[in-house]
């Protein structure tokens, strides 16, 4: 057993260690925000990753392969939701051949959609996506633009039912068919709906998010920065010395947490070329989020811009 100056020794030893090393707090990760899928609670990482043109890159090796580590990035930062769409040109093919080159097939949230007048060939449709993608099976199907869902929700909550689909939603953007929308969300069981959301862009707010609340469903915003016009315009001035208060860095981060801090908000799908940009963008589902006070500001200075 050591005696007391052993002890001693010991104890100060330790406190000088400690105090050359950075602490524990310092070294790790901040936890990255997840939300709950209202129908089943599985957590979902708040940010995801788009595929609308930037993955729209044919069969050029190069670009691929950017993709690929743009992907790879995603995931090592903590990232799950990609989405895609038979619209979005050759961004399936691109994500299936970054999926296989990285290995993460079954570590991401698979979301595609459906996408054609014809409801009688929506599963063919559906069939060559997944090939495209290179998994099992879709976690998320969703109704493109609310193209002929009358037709394509039957089979996918028939594909769900038979175990060849998790989640079934819609979407829509930019402001289109919300009544529709709502009527959709009224008389279905969805589990997802897409939509258009961002400081500028809050149409939203006034029924469409209220309602995916109280009816329980999931809430993905797609062109959170306008394609890119958004953070453009902001550049144009500083980025608020207040945005600290919110461990915000950047114009992205400053937009993508007035998305996610919306309660009825489940995930946010910004789409990127850049390896900086979608590491950037993760972050912003870490660190501290504004209060209803801090959104009317932002809202404001966004404004402004």
């Amino acid at each position: 057993m050591w005696n007391r100056r052993q002890a001693l020794h010991a104890m100060a030893a330790a406190g000088v260690s400690a105090a050359l090393r950075p602490s524990l707090a310092q070294v790790q990760p901040r936890a990255l925000l997840t939300r709950p899928i209202p129908s089943t609670g599985e957590a979902l990482p708040a940010v995801g990753l788009g595929s609308w043109i930037t993955f729209n890159v044919g069969d050029d090796p190069v670009a691929r392969d950017a993709c690929t580590e743009v992907m790879r990035n995603f995931v090592e930062t903590g990232g799950r939701m990609i989405d895609s769409s038979p619209m979005y040109g050759s961004s399936q093919d691109t994500i299936g051949y970054g999926l296989r080159k990285a290995a993460l097939t079954g570590r991401v949230f698979a979301a595609d959609k459906v996408w054609i007048s014809s409801g009688a060939e929506g599963r063919e449709q559906i069939e060559r996506s997944r090939r495209k993608w290179q998994v099992n099976r879709f976690d998320l199907l969703e109704v493109h633009n609310l193209l002929d869902w009358q037709e394509h929700l039957p089979t996918l909550f028939a594909m769900k039912a038979a175990g060849q689909l998790r989640y079934v939603g819609v979407t829509t953007s930019e402001g289109r068919r919300h009544r529709d929308l709502e009527q959709i969300m009224r008389s279905q069981p969805l589990d997802f709906v897409q939509v258009t959301y961002n400081p500028v862009d809050r149409e939203v707010e006034e029924r469409i998010l209220p309602l995916a609340r109280d009816r329980g469903i999931a809430v993905i915003v797609n062109r959170p920065f306008r394609q890119g016009a958004l953070l453009h315009a902001l550049a144009r001035q500083p980025l608020p010395p207040w945005s600290a208060d919110i461990d915000c860095t950047s114009w992205a981060q400053f937009v993508l947490k007035f998305i996610v801090s919306h309660p009825a908000i489940t995930c946010a799908i910004p789409a990127t070329t850049s390896v900086a940009h979608v590491r950037e963008n993760m972050s912003a589902a870490s660190g501290r989020l504004p209060d209803t006070a801090m959104r009317q500001r932002m809202i404001a200075a966004v404004e402004r811009g």
